[in-house]
């Protein structure tokens, strides 16, 4: 008997398949369906900042310069009666869908600034979560604002956040970090249980013939895994947190990889929703017949076996790899 057992955030969890947060789980319904298709816990859609602080003028500040191209976001400039759920109402969903399920249930916040984040991750506590996922993204465009005050705002936000709570955090990142390992380094040590490795942000395309600014939304493909893929082999064993992957996770041979990389979970929104819900089931299967076939009985002895600690070529993570997949494309292309 194949062991999928695993643990996040000092959760146990029945497989290393986690339904990330995404339109699936404004619905109490799907989030059944969602347990019982396999999926070992669920993140809540987000709570997004701009719903606590409707009256801030920070917010026309960000919106006008349009940097909260979240990737949860409907649109790129969302009015604020289109967010998925008010607080009161989403507080109250989570409180829905504990009472449904026995899977965790993780509670999502979106935003920046520290204003009313404190109440709400622990109201969130209080309704019922048994995590919080605590999605941060700032896209500075100032050239008077340097790398460190961008990483100071995110120590101090989840140093705060954790002390307020009880329950585990996660911090869901972006790639777009000057050090990467001493980020998530600090954050652990100021109470991140977890880093969510990452965040997709959404580009804005332009149509030159209405001259608009037109938001886009395309779901990831397993191609998406290699960004994630490399920086959670590159981390595993140096920070003391969970690592989640989250972005190109699609089929069971991307669970595989993630886990061997080094995440305790692989997290899955775009196959689900291009696919339907019940795609977990079938992703799981995937993931227990590779492990039939080369013979591994529980997913504790994959976790990290090819991270950059443990493979034969630890370089291949980094510069290196550049260089050889650059001879590889000229050995390939023919003059």
């Amino acid at each position: 008997m194949i062991d999928l057992n695993t643990t996040y955030l000092g959760l146990k969890l029945k497989n290393p398949l986690v339904a990330s947060a995404s339109v699936i789980s404004k619905k109490v319904s799907n989030i059944k369906k969602l347990e019982d298709a396999g999926v070992s816990a669920v993140v809540m859609y987000s709570l997004f900042e701009e719903q606590i602080n409707q009256e801030s003028l920070s917010l026309n500040y960000y919106l006008e310069r349009g940097t909260e191209a979240h990737a949860e976001a409907l649109t790129y400039f969302p009015e604020m009666q289109s967010f998925n759920l008010e607080p009161d109402k989403y507080l109250e969903h989570i409180q829905k869908a504990k009472q449904s399920v026995e899977i965790p249930v993780i509670g999502s916040l979106n935003g920046i600034s520290p204003t009313g984040w404190t109440k709400y991750a622990k109201l969130i506590e209080e309704a019922g979560a048994d995590a919080l996922e605590l999605n941060i993204y700032y896209l500075s465009t100032s050239s008077h604002v340097d790398s460190t005050v961008l990483e100071d705002m995110y120590i101090d936000l989840v140093k705060m956040i954790a002390d307020s709570i009880d329950i585990p955090m996660a911090v869901k990142m972006n790639p777009f970090i000057t050090s990467l390992p001493n980020l998530g380094k600090t954050l652990a040590e100021n109470g991140a249980k977890g880093l969510v490795l990452f965040n997709r942000f959404y580009q804005p395309d332009l149509d030159v013939e209405n001259m608009e600014v037109v938001p886009t939304l395309d779901l990831s493909t397993s191609k998406d895994l290699r960004l994630p893929l490399r920086w959670t082999a590159i981390l595993y064993g140096l920070l003391n947190a969970d690592i989640a992957i989250s972005g190109g996770v699609h089929n069971g041979i991307d669970i595989v990889k993630s886990i061997m990389a080094g995440a305790n979970v692989a997290m899955t929104a775009s196959e689900l929703v291009g696919s339907g819900i019940q795609r977990a089931s079938s992703m799981l299967e995937e993931l227990t017949t590779w492990m039939q076939i080369h013979e591994y009985e529980a997913i504790t002895q994959m976790q990290g076996s090819m991270s950059q600690r443990n493979v034969v070529e630890p370089a291949a993570f980094e510069r290196a790899n550049y260089m050889k997949a650059l001879s590889l494309f000229d050995n390939d292309f023919r003059y």
